[in-house]
């Protein structure tokens, strides 16, 4: 057998049978630890009820106590070719948010239909919702086949509605299996009293499904958990450290990191109780050294230049589904987390509510609970992201509203975001300059741009700003320190009046070839907006003094407060060069 692993997730709608025919599996495939299907049946015999197979799932005193699966319980079984990780997502409608969690992680389905019942609301929701988290690999069990006698002309009737549905919403199944997890049939084995059905069992189409977690022909996407810094014993290596959701990286390679756009190439792979390794890829917790040391965080996404670029945006189209005790308006603030990036969001516009079972369309601007629906979100500040026709994993995301995780879809869009909009005016309302930035940079030997300084207040910053004004015009450089206090007009004027004046004037200072040198206190990513209307982010370095929070905007070049007159001077001229 290989090491080969693979994220099953089993849906359906409540009592349908999942649980059933989990335990059918685990039995079937001598998974269970030795005695524990006697145990259960001793167990059946002593409480005078009969055996069930969905017992051996019972693990959880509240699902025993409800009859319900209330988790996304994680069992395990394998086959010749694999081991298997099945996850049993609830199919009560209360639990929706679990079967999600459970099937975010699952490379395939399969989706349980009671051949009594036939195809219920929960069994459309479940399908719609496996389609907006990218599973393609979806295997439709009709179960319960010996309530209905083997009926064909049942199973026929249940595959062609569901067919139909799943048409509707762009899914194709990878089949239709018709089972009894309770009698066994069709399960492992196949069964003598559906001769009409030749097809496979279900242990031999899930050994025939892909395991979609192979590196080859992905473009690697590392989202950055954390850099941690090593210094015991002479140790100076500063590691990159995330898990990878797409493609590989080697020694060597560029990487770049996204929103920042910032790049350095990989100087070793370094993962914990391991052999050295030259190359690292897709579903490994890992990280890397870098050959040139730059300052970047958590949320990054880390790419590879030469691959296709992720989106960066503040606007996103999605679909979602809304699972909030509340209804998703635009009244409010949520937190969005795309990887390991974690932003403020605002709902912008909802472009089609639906209902998921009946696909029926509403035109409103709010969302109710276990609702679908396409809207754009605004954020706080700029997020890197893939779209969902280019790569699933990179665009899923989780609404947070009040400290609960309240919804989560797909990124389907990246849109123009504001700063972007407004360059494109700023470009069209400044007048054409008889001499260009460009002739001025080439006659002052410098390339104009603007030094933001900024920090906690009382760090120092304008005392730096004022060195560095100084140490640049002694080398010749033309250089102007705008202080932002002689830009405050009279009590009235406010913290964004003044960053509008400041951009403006900075805008025009650079126009002459100027190089603008400013100090703000702790200017948050919202702010860097306002500026960016009039600068381009390309011209202007973000200089940090001091103490650093999570959600700084991207810094160019972190200082200590501790450091000397002389080395912060070097590191910034060595900014600008």
């Amino acid at each position: 057998m290989t090491n080969e692993n693979m994220n099953i997730v089993i849906v359906g709608h409540v009592d349908h049978g999942k649980s059933t025919i989990i335990g059918r599996l685990l039995a079937d495939t001598n998974t269970l630890p030795l005695g524990k299907l006697e145990q259960v049946r001793e167990a059946c015999r002593r409480n005078s009820k009969p055996f069930e197979y969905a017992f051996l799932l019972d693990a959880l005193k509240d699902e025993q106590a409800q009859g319900i699966t209330i988790d996304a319980a994680r069992v395990f079984f394998k086959t010749i070719k694999r081991k298997y990780i099945i996850m049993d997502a609830p199919g009560h409608i209360e639990f929706l948010k679990n079967m999600v969690t459970g099937a975010a992680r699952a490379e395939a389905a399969l989706l349980v239909i009671d051949a009594h019942e036939g195809v219920m609301e929960n069994s459309k929701r479940h399908g719609y919702l496996l389609s907006m988290l990218g599973i393609k690999q979806v295997v439709v069990l009709v179960n319960k086949m010996d309530v209905v006698d083997y009926n064909q002309k049942r199973y026929d009737k249940i595959v062609t509605e569901y067919k139909e549905f799943l048409l509707e919403i762009g899914v194709e199944a990878q089949s239709f299996i018709p089972v009894s997890g309770f009698m066994g049939d069709n399960v492992a084995v196949y069964s003598a009293k559906m001769p009409w059905y030749d097809s496979m069992t279900v242990l031999e189409k899930l050994d025939q499904l892909d395991n979609a977690q192979t590196p080859e022909n992905q473009m690697f996407r590392m989202p950055v958990q954390g850099v941690f810094k090593f210094t015991a014993g002479g140790d100076d290596r500063r590691i990159v450290a995330g898990t990878i959701d797409a493609g590989k990286v080697k020694v060597g390679d560029e990487v770049a990191f996204y929103p920042s756009a910032k790049k350095s190439k990989v100087k070793s792979i370094e993962r914990f109780n391991a052999a050295k390794m030259d190359e690292d890829s897709v579903a490994s917790a890992t990280g890397f050294t870098l050959e040139e040391q730059i300052y970047i965080t958590r949320g990054e996404l880390a790419c590879i230049p030469i691959e296709a670029k992720p989106q960066v945006s503040t606007r996103i189209k999605t679909k979602l589904f809304w699972l909030g005790k509340e209804h998703l308006g635009s009244n409010r603030s949520y937190i969005i987390k795309i990887g390991t990036q974690k932003v403020s969001a605002e709902l912008e516009k909802v472009m089609a509510v639906l209902d998921a079972s009946t696909l029926v369309k509403t035109e409103r601007q709010f969302v109710q609970r276990h609702e679908v629906a396409e809207v754009i979100f605004k954020l706080e500040k700029e997020v890197a992201f893939d779209k969902a026709e280019n790569l699933i994993e990179t665009s899923r995301f989780v609404l947070v509203d009040n400290f609960e995780i309240s919804g989560g879809g797909i990124i389907v869009d990246s849109l123009p975001d504001e700063v972007e909009q407004k360059e494109t005016a700023k470009n069209n309302n400044w007048r054409k300059a008889a001499v260009t930035r460009e002739e001025r940079a080439v006659k002052y030997a410098q390339e104009p741009l603007v030094v933001l300084i900024s920090g906690k207040k009382n760090a120092g910053k304008r005392n730096l700003a004022k060195i560095l004004e100084r140490e640049l015009f002694t080398e010749g450089k033309f250089v102007y320190h705008l202080n932002p206090d002689e830009l405050v007009l009279n009590t009235q004027t406010t913290r964004e009046e003044c960053l509008k004046k400041i951009a403006k004037l900075s805008h025009l200072l650079m126009n002459a070839g100027c190089i603008v040198v400013a100090a703000v206190d702790d200017i948050v990513p919202k702010e860097m907006t306002i500026l960016y209307a009039e600068i381009n982010s390309d011209d202007m370095k973000l200089v940090w003094l001091g103490e650093i929070d999570d959600y700084n905007p991207a810094i160019d070049l972190h200082l200590d407060l501790s450091e000397a007159r002389a080395s912060a001077y070097q590191k910034v001229k060595n900014l600008l060069d």
